[in-house]
């Protein structure tokens, strides 16, 4: 049995879908991705998922408890960070976590041993004794997943937890949040695509409160993919009619004039041709000096489903 289950989840304000007839199912250990435009529905579903948030239809069940009908023991289950921290700017970092501890029931003998563990797991401990109000949006980020990991729930959600963050602090966030994987079960919403693919097992691509899609990365460019690009450096006379007239290939591109007399090809394929373009520049005569696969898979798929959601609805 998945450790979560959600079926034909909808939340409507008004006469406005937030989210609309959503299932899905996690195993136990999955890290698994939101991905969506913003305004798409991922925060509320998180929310749903959390039991901050009730649903207008379907069900929502941890672990077999029901988000609406066993909302606290749903709450146990999970540690949860939302879009802005919750956070005290007068408190220091050790005595909120303190704090957040008694108030998810963390035993009294045991949480300076939880708060040790938790500034160790997310490198706080450097600023352990600084008041929130003094840290960076970095250290406050890291502080919001401290307080989501504080009582060692099963279940971890966060949202938008790389928002705002500069190149080296999303470094560390997929460094920790990967850091998490196996010891707890991991829901993070994201709009930056190529973070999604660096930490998550699999991906539930949600377009105005829909889900559109889901699976693996690579499953998600077989099915929905409209063309793959290839790239391929060679030096020599290009074949540029036995390149046109190769099945599959929609376009091909030649850019000249590049270091050394080489050239960039660039192929619209209908899939995965870098064996057959290969062997035919090889067989031409031509000297292949690197092949490979841009790397927008993900988001050619993400912008193919997109535009078929707003086709259809």
């Amino acid at each position: 049995m998945a450790l979560i289950e959600v079926d034909g989840l909808s939340k409507f304000y008004g006469s406005h879908a937030a989210v609309r007839d959503v299932s899905f199912k996690i195993n136990e250990g999955e890290i698994i991705g939101l991905l969506g435009l913003n305004g798409a529905g991922k925060s509320t579903i998180l929310k749903i998922l959390g039991s901050f948030l009730l649903p207008s239809a379907g069900k929502a069940l941890m672990a077999g408890f029901s988000v609406e009908d066993d909302s606290d023991q749903v709450r146990e289950l999970i540690g949860y960070l939302p879009d802005r921290p919750p956070l005290y700017d007068e408190m220091r970092v050790v005595s909120y976590l303190r704090y957040v501890a008694k108030l998810k029931n963390v035993a009294q003998s045991t949480i300076d041993q939880r708060v040790t563990e938790v500034l160790k797991k997310t490198n706080l401990n450097d600023v352990a004794w600084q008041t929130l109000g003094e840290l960076s949006h970095g250290y406050r980020q890291r502080v919001g997943i401290a307080q989501a990991l504080i009582h060692n729930p099963r279940v971890i959600i966060l949202d938008e937890p790389i928002n705002g963050l500069d190149p080296i602090q999303i470094v560390e966030m997929r460094d920790l949040i990967l850091s998490l994987r196996g010891k707890h079960t991991v829901i993070l919403s994201s709009h930056i695509l190529s973070e999604i693919t660096r930490t998550c097992d699999r991906i539930l691509i949600i377009d105005k409160g829909r889900l559109v899609a889901e699976g693996q990365e690579a499953e998600l460019g077989k099915v929905y993919a409209k063309s793959m690009k290839v790239l391929a450096e060679v030096r020599g006379a290009v074949p540029r009619e036995k390149l046109n007239g190769l099945k599959g290939v929609q376009r091909f591109i030649e850019v000249v004039g590049t270091a050394q007399d080489t050239r960039i090809l660039k192929f619209e394929c209908d899939g995965d041709l870098r064996a057959q373009i290969s062997a035919l520049l090889v067989k031409e005569g031509v000297e292949l000096l690197e092949i490979g696969r841009e790397g927008d898979g993900l988001e050619a798929v993400f912008m193919n489903l997109v535009k078929a959601s707003k086709t259809n609805h």
